[in-house]
């Protein structure tokens, strides 16, 4: 039986490896991406999830953004504009996203469980629910974010229970760096060779680098 990552799309194949899937550790990570083992599935099932989503109800009620959320999306609208090479728009999203960000209130009692729960919020309900909207207007560009967006969250998700269980030794003697297009994240030494949620090549990955304590 095969198993498929659904961040990168590597193929786990139980009669190549000698080892059955379930027999893995539950340590055990994606070789090509880092996602956990909890991100893989029975590559049939995959293809009938995919065939599925756009039976997601979508609510047709706006939601109003704090401004926190607002922030993010000129933010990100920014990014979008530098991709195209449209330097003065993209300086205006930021300076929005700036007066957003400075306008938002501190998050009472956050901490990495309440980001934990937005995240799977995001993957169960969040990106199936857009994407039913996008196939619904037939908007292909929103199609392409929503797979790209998944992805991206799902190795956040599996970021984010690795720091749960390891804290500061997952981050020892080992970089972080951040796909500049499509905000996929590593863990390794060098950023790799092409990135596996776009495709993009290394040099555009940035290292993040530590806070400087004062």
């Amino acid at each position: 039986m095969k198993y498929v990552c659904s961040v990168c799309g590597y193929v786990y194949d139980e009669a190549k490896e000698g080892k059955p899937f379930a027999d893995l550790p539950d340590s055990w990570t994606c070789p090509l991406c880092g996602a956990a083992k909890s991100a893989f599935h029975p590559e049939q099932k995959v293809k009938k999830q995919a065939a599925s989503v756009t039976s997601v109800y979508m609510d047709e009620d706006m939601k109003k953004l704090s401004a926190g959320e607002l922030s993010a999306l000129c933010s990100n609208l920014a990014r979008g504009c530098e991709k195209q090479y449209k330097e003065e728009e993209a300086a205006l999203f930021r300076e929005i996203a700036n007066y957003f960000a400075a306008a938002a209130p501190a998050v009472p009692d956050a901490d990495i469980s309440q980001l934990a729960k937005l995240i799977q919020q995001d993957l169960s309900e969040g990106y199936a629910a857009l994407h039913s909207a996008a196939v619904g207007d037939s908007d292909r560009g929103t199609q392409r974010i929503c797979v790209w967006g998944e992805k991206v969250t799902t190795i956040l998700n599996t970021l984010m229970q690795r720091w749960e269980k390891e804290e500061d030794r997952f981050l020892q003697n080992t970089e972080v760096w951040v796909c500049t297009v499509c905000g996929f994240i590593y863990i390794g030494d060098a950023a790799p060779a092409l990135c596996p949620v776009c495709k993009v090549p290394s040099w555009k990955f940035e290292k993040i680098e530590g806070r400087v304590s004062v």
